[in-house]
């Protein structure tokens, strides 16, 4: 099954837009398992089931893992992913940018040795940077586009040909580079009507919307900017929000994290229709 399919399929089984970002950091996890040196599995592990039919993705931060050479453990919450909940994309978040042989090795990294349905991919060195990918043709190639952050004007925003940079980049991928069919861009919710413009310019494409929960991005006004026509069309992330959601040291911090990432599903689909 190709990613696009994968996807399509979890958003109608989980009733759901919401991605579910794993990005652990070692000083915001439970006491429990900061003296366990498979920690950060054990942690993701329960965080995943606790929001596995609430979600329509799960994305880990390879950053996270990379930093604590927690490699290992991020190889075993994808594989605990794929066998446990093999209708729910895995997107493995790396934001990788170069060229040929290289950026072929980065497509094995993510495809290969992790077996994720769709990588985050740089487009600013060219179209070199992102057709190795496509080699892979059921895996999904998520382009970065208009990102969350206030810096990503520095450069998104620059003219090109009578628009912005992030809009010529939508219409590449659109127009130019989804040779396979598997491409989705990155757009943040913190810019809802530059999302729209990028839903304006794409049509069905997928989008990888980061920006609420910790960010700030209004759900509101970010389904209605990026839906499609059938009220989908989107993996909007949360990450911090869900998994670092216990209020109390007394609440369980999964059941916590179930608690958010319902109400998070819930009140994204307020504006689907």
């Amino acid at each position: 099954m190709t990613f696009i399919n994968k996807l399509s399929a979890a958003w109608t089984a989980n009733d759901s837009l919401l991605c579910v970002g794993l990005d652990p950091d070692m000083a915001k996890l439970p006491a429990q398992f900061q003296n366990d040196p498979q920690g950060i599995y054990h942690f993701c592990r329960e965080i995943i089931d606790a929001t596995a039919d609430l979600a329509c993705s799960f994305k880990p931060q390879i950053a996270y893992f990379a930093a604590l050479s927690a490699e290992d453990q991020l190889q075993k919450i994808c594989d605990y992913v794929r066998e446990n909940y093999p209708h729910i994309p895995l997107i493995m978040d790396a934001k990788r940018g170069d060229i040929g042989a290289t950026a072929r090795q980065y497509a094995r990294e993510s495809y290969d040795r992790y077996g994720a349905d769709a990588v985050t991919v740089n487009p600013y060195m060219g179209f070199d940077s992102v057709e190795p990918y496509m080699e892979w043709s059921d895996r999904g190639v998520i382009i970065l586009c208009r990102t969350s952050n206030a810096g990503g004007s520095d450069l998104q925003f620059l003219d090109v040909g009578g628009k912005p940079l992030y809009q010529h980049v939508a219409q590449l991928v659109a127009q130019k580079w989804n040779k396979t069919g598997q491409c989705a861009l990155v757009v943040g919710a913190t810019f809802p009507e530059e999302l729209a413009q990028v839903r304006a310019i794409v049509g069905e494409m997928p989008l990888l919307v980061p920006g609420i929960g910790a960010q700030g991005g209004d759900i509101a006004a970010t389904v209605k900017s990026g839906r499609t026509a059938s009220g989908a069309g989107m993996m909007i992330n949360s990450s911090r929000a869900i998994l670092y959601a216990t209020p109390t040291a007394g609440e369980d911090f999964a059941m916590a994290a179930r608690r958010v990432a319902l109400e998070t599903r819930d009140a994204i689909n307020q504006y689907r229709a």
